[in-house]
């Protein structure tokens, strides 16, 4: 057994309130032992952006930034690693981020591949590749929140040799929990989902916030899973051989039976407003 131990932290931060957001995941995060704690989307900053103004206000210098020295300085004190989602300040765009901090200082930077409704007016999509990063004896992807939605994601990790997706996430569908659950299933990953709770009112939107933080194995089962309005922390400890063995069966190796000469249509672009035209199978 090659143990890796694996936490969420659940909460609602305040909008605008960096460190006392930060102060408040941390000290959740201290009440559990862990080798990497994963933080929801936009922990230190909020979600409901109203302006170009705030988000230029809140977002972070991701080496320099207080989210980077707070997590740097969380993760020295505790010998282990941490995921957390953040506005990042890019050059001459935000992004809607997340940061892989260890006790060396920042590993890694996600930025959002899929925006989700009016993330769209405040971010730029993401731009860089998709990742897998050596934290302890784990292989360590990053994905944020609508990235649920696309399997795409979550495979391209897993064929990179992800053993876990750290998801941080401030969730609004019901059902992404359970769409998690198949990505672990279809990729044979564990995936830690860390949610956000509570609503968020303000000029730029009303929206409410599911809670129900989890993290599943790489068998798809749910090993914890938090209330729709705790503010807690959880971890379990994961087996990463679970992740490394790709066979569903003796005979049924899950990657080797792809048939990706089969799967072009999924990377091939659609112009807008039109619908691929699907080919009719000839019958013999």
């Amino acid at each position: 057994m090659t143990s890796f131990r694996v936490a969420f932290v659940q909460g609602r931060p305040r909008f605008g309130r960096p460190q006392d957001n930060l102060e408040r995941g941390l000290a959740l995060a201290a009440g559990v032992e862990a080798d990497l704690v994963v933080l929801p989307e936009l922990w230190s900053s909020g979600y409901v952006f109203s302006s170009h103004a705030e988000v230029a206000a809140l977002a972070e210098d991701p080496r320099t930034g207080p989210t980077a020295r707070a997590l740097a300085a969380a993760a020295r004190r505790e010998r282990r690693h941490y995921v957390a989602g953040f506005a990042e300040r890019g050059g001459a765009r935000p992004y809607n981020s997340a940061m892989l901090v260890g006790p060396s200082g920042v590993r890694a930077v996600y930025r959002k591949l899929h925006l989700f409704e009016r993330e769209r007016e405040w971010f730029a999509p993401g731009d860089l590749a998709l990742e897998v990063h050596r934290v302890g004896a784990a292989r360590v992807g990053m994905l944020i929140c609508f990235d649920w939605r696309f399997p795409e994601a979550a495979r391209v990790l897993a064929l990179l040799g992800a053993d876990v997706i750290a998801h941080p996430s401030n969730l609004v569908f019901p059902n992404a929990q359970q769409a998690m659950v198949t990505r672990s299933i279809e990729n044979r990953v564990a995936c830690v989902t860390a949610n956000r709770t509570g609503r968020e009112q303000r000029p730029g939107g009303d929206v409410s916030f599911t809670g129900r933080s989890q993290i599943v194995d790489a068998r798809g089962e749910v090993v914890a899973r938090a209330g729709r309005a705790q503010a807690v922390a959880c971890a379990v400890t994961l087996d990463l051989a679970d992740s490394r063995d790709k066979r569903l069966t003796r005979r049924t190796p899950l990657f080797a039976s792809r048939r990706p000469e089969f799967y072009r249509p999924l990377v091939a672009p659609l112009a807008r407003g039109t619908r691929r035209a699907v080919p009719r199978r000839r019958i013999p």
